[in-house]
């Protein structure tokens, strides 16, 4: 039987937020994090706070990008619990509002089959503090999930859908298992499960 498991990437496969990440060098990275954890609680509209967030990154350099991006963090038990989800036949998904210079090199270390995300914007190899791409709207990944699912020929019966914040909600409203990962309150009252504590292996003890 088929099966399809789709993962939100900042905070979930990786630990931290990788916009954050991005501000460090230009110093901004409370401003911006500060408008991400106001987002990612259901504060603010993903994709104003999205685009705002993403101006404040211009000048930056991509190879700057690229490098930040090559070296983040894993959540601990990432790895395993790609590979235990094979194992068990699930095609393995990740969908983020955050960065394909970020989702790309992960997924395929991680050995995650597709990774949907944004495009950062660059002028002879600066940002131009502009964005764009399929993931930056809040009900982008809903959008997202309910299109895999008729590609795949699979039921939400037989999805599993894993984030932490409130960007996640409209995926959750096409699986039936919908585990919160030391999310935010308004995603944990959508979720079946809740998971509390950073390690992803604990996943494998739900499904």
């Amino acid at each position: 039987m088929k099966k399809l498991a789709v993962f939100d990437f900042d905070s979930t496969l990786m630990d931290g937020e990788t916009i954050d990440f991005l501000a460090a060098p230009l110093g901004l990275e409370e401003q911006v994090a500060s408008i991400t954890e106001r987002a990612m609680a259901g504060e603010l509209d993903f994709f104003k706070s999205l685009v705002s967030r993403v101006a404040l990154l211009e000048g930056l350099q991509k190879a700057k990008v690229d490098a930040i991006c090559a070296d983040l963090p894993m959540m601990p038990g990432a790895a395993e619990v790609v590979a235990g989800l094979k194992e068990k036949g699930y095609t393995v998904v990740c969908f983020s509002g955050g960065f394909r210079n970020a989702t790309k090199p992960v997924c395929e270390k991680l050995g995650v089959d597709a990774d949907f995300s944004n495009f950062l914007h660059d002028e002879n190899g600066i940002l131009t503090g502009r964005v764009g791409g399929e993931m930056m709207y809040s009900e982008a990944k809903g959008d997202m999930i309910v299109r895999m699912q008729k590609l795949l020929g699979i039921g939400r019966e037989d999805t599993l859908v894993v984030g932490d914040g409130a960007n996640d909600l409209s995926m959750f409203a096409h699986a039936d298992m919908r585990v919160a990962f030391c999310a935010k309150e308004v995603l944990k009252e959508a979720a079946t499960h809740c998971v509390d504590v950073k390690d992803l292996r604990e996943i494998l003890k739900i499904v």
